[in-house]
């Protein structure tokens, strides 16, 4: 997910790694948790796959502050490809990337941004299907668990559904 966001914000501006990890945690704190001890090794992996290249600014003293991170060609290849890949993963994990990619989605086709939607929609349909299945035990505490979980994929497939005519409507 941090090289799926790492690249997504590269896309908008280049960025030190000081302002990257600020945009990390100002937009994607609900979701991931950046250090300089997973960004800066990603960084060095993205540069080495040759999908950001760095730039030295002349204005700083040529420590780490001063290389800026820009996205290459390849790196906006990469960046689309996790974009639209849909892993097997954690629900959990699931929802943290659908909304950190949904940060991104300006950067994608009104097709491409109903696709992911529509796939959204659906798992998160299913997933209230298959727990309405499960019988509910007697404790009262994990019958209020559900009962808040329960509501959070209804409201979050409220907003989907929004977001889907929201999109459809751009479509026509």
């Amino acid at each position: 997910m941090l090289e799926l966001a790492t690249l997504g914000l590269l896309q908008g501006e280049s960025l030190n790694g000081y302002r990257l990890k600020q945009q990390l945690e100002l937009f994607m704190s609900g979701c991931i948790s950046a250090n300089y001890g997973a960004i800066y090794p990603l960084m060095r992996r993205l540069e080495q796959k040759g999908l950001i290249c760095v730039i030295i600014d002349p204005e700083e003293n040529h420590g780490a502050s001063g290389k800026i991170y820009r996205i290459t060609s390849a790196g906006k290849v990469r960046w689309h490809q996790k974009m639209m890949e849909q892993p097997q993963e954690s629900w959990v994990h699931a929802r943290s990337r659908f909304m950190i990619k949904f940060f991104f989605f300006s950067y994608l086709e009104s097709a491409e941004r109903l696709k992911l939607l529509e796939n959204r929609l659906i798992k998160c349909q299913s997933r209230l299907a298959d727990k309405d299945m499960e019988e509910l035990p007697d404790d009262p505490y994990q019958i209020a668990a559900w009962q808040r979980f329960k509501g959070v994929i209804e409201t979050e497939i409220s907003w989907l559904s929004e977001q889907i005519l929201l999109e459809q409507e751009k479509l026509v």
